[in-house]
């Protein structure tokens, strides 16, 4: 039988419009609002960072900090949502300048640490076991500024409090190759899946792919997922596109790769993921040009792109394209490949 698929955002994805070249051009949505625009598109699942359930996070106490995140667990609710993880944000406080986990400071390696147990907490309040850490500033700037075997026991020894503080949790780790450092410790989805092997307890360690941030280490995302579906250790999937080697765009997905995306949609269908409740993630940033009121297509458009894409997949004769395999009539592969995905 065809699979079924659950699909999760998050409040960032419905933003001001600002980026690194420049300012907010779009007024701020309200939390609440995002939650009920986000139910309305058919998301079922909202992804968190730890100061997105806690506004107030880094103002007040850890009591307050759990007594809102009750609260925002009580309007998931209400509007028949759950929360699909927590990630700990550790790249814009002063604290993490030089990384979190890997920090040249000690005191700032607990802080670090520290957080990421608050962010279990919150998890725990949200009723979700998935913690997602994305890396973003474990890497260096200039690489005489830190020995990389250190930074990867570093990495494992936080990942060994985080396994040992709550004996249910599960942490996704997110690889990217590059930015907001030049180089990361663990850039792709083979280091990743290295690295929870090295933890006390490797089963609790898998891996969350994004599109583009495969796209930026130069791998086809569906290798990545493939790799992962190998390891069973693909637990959640971040599913946008990149314009090449540059800065992460988030683009809508598909939107410049159709055949990339095709391909993504096929093997995560293939191979049944979602089967266990892995949510097919969307992260996706509207564009600038967007006025308030039209700021939300990005996320239409991926969902219904996703849904045709599904519909291509289920639809190509697989018979047909082992025929060609089997004779290594690759030309006449891609051709039908290519035909199938231009068909109306």
């Amino acid at each position: 039988m065809p699979g079924t698929f659950r699909f999760s955002a998050g409040p960032w994805n419905i933003h001001e419009g600002a980026d690194m070249f420049g300012p907010e051009v779009r007024s701020t949505i309200t939390f609440a609002k995002k939650i009920e625009l986000l139910k309305d598109l058919g998301f079922d699942g909202i992804q968190f960072h730890d100061d997105d359930s806690v506004p107030d996070y880094n103002e007040v106490s850890h009591n307050e900090r759990i007594r809102q995140a009750k609260s925002t667990k009580k309007l998931l609710h209400d509007h028949g949502l759950v929360a699909e993880f927590v990630a700990p944000r550790l790249w814009e406080h002063p604290n993490t300048v030089d990384g979190g986990y890997t920090s040249s400071s000690a005191r700032e390696r607990n802080y670090a640490i520290k957080r990421s147990l608050t962010a279990i907490d919150i998890a725990n309040e949200l009723d979700t076991k998935l913690l997602v850490l994305w890396l973003a500033r474990e890497g260096t700037i200039i690489r005489e500024s830190k020995d990389s075997r250190i930074a990867t026991e570093q990495l494992v020894e936080a990942i060994n409090i985080m396994l040992e503080y709550d004996p249910d949790i599960k942490i996704c780790i997110e690889p990217k190759p590059n930015e907001p450092v030049d180089h990361t410790f663990i850039p792709t989805t083979g280091h990743a899946i290295a690295l929870g092997h090295l933890t006390i307890d490797p089963d609790r360690v898998g891996v969350n792919i994004e599109s583009a941030h495969a796209v930026l280490a130069g791998i086809d995302p569906s290798d990545e997922m493939g790799f992962a579906l190998a390891h069973k250790k693909l637990w959640t999937v971040h599913l946008n596109d990149q314009n090449g080697l540059k800065f992460d765009q988030d683009k809508t997905f598909a939107s410049v790769d159709l055949r990339r995306a095709f391909n993504q949609v096929r093997i995560l269908d293939k191979y049944n993921y979602g089967e266990q409740g892995e949510f097919i993630g969307i992260d996706v940033k509207a564009m600038r040009t967007q006025n308030l009121e039209s700021s939300t297509k990005h996320l239409r458009n991926s969902l219904s792109i996703f849904q045709s894409l599904l519909e291509k997949v289920r639809s190509i004769d697989e018979n047909k394209m082992n025929d060609y395999i089997e004779s290594r009539d690759y030309e006449e592969l891609e051709f039908y490949v290519l035909s199938h995905l231009l068909a109306t």
